[in-house]
């Protein structure tokens, strides 16, 4: 997944948030700008060039008071739209350095 598309459709307004995203935004206490600061400043940890409808990523970023978030975005190359699918505070204890899921015990 190229990040810079979905910088670019961030940039331009062309955003979708879905219904859970906007609840994980809710829940994490992640607002508009914190979410596009991680994405700006981010990288993509994760490609699932197989989902669908679009593919998808997961980014990972820090907010401008360096708190970690990961976000997962779809792209319509058609219609140059981002799509948030979900957003959190990743669990430390889940990933090792943000970036690398930990093996399930």
């Amino acid at each position: 997944m190229d990040i810079v598309k979905i910088r670019v459709a961030i940039k331009k307004g062309n955003v979708n948030i879905s219904e859970h995203a906007d609840d994980e935004l809710e829940n994490d206490a992640i607002n508009d700008d914190e979410l596009y600061h991680s994405v700006s400043h981010g990288e993509v940890i994760e490609d699932y060039a197989d989902d669908k409808p679009f593919p998808s990523c997961l980014i990972y970023g820090r907010d401008k008071n360096n708190r970690h978030i990961h976000s997962v975005w779809a792209y319509s190359d058609e219609h140059k739209i981002a799509v948030l699918i979900t957003a959190y505070v990743p669990d430390p204890e889940k990933w090792i350095n943000y970036k690398i899921r930990k093996p399930k015990r």
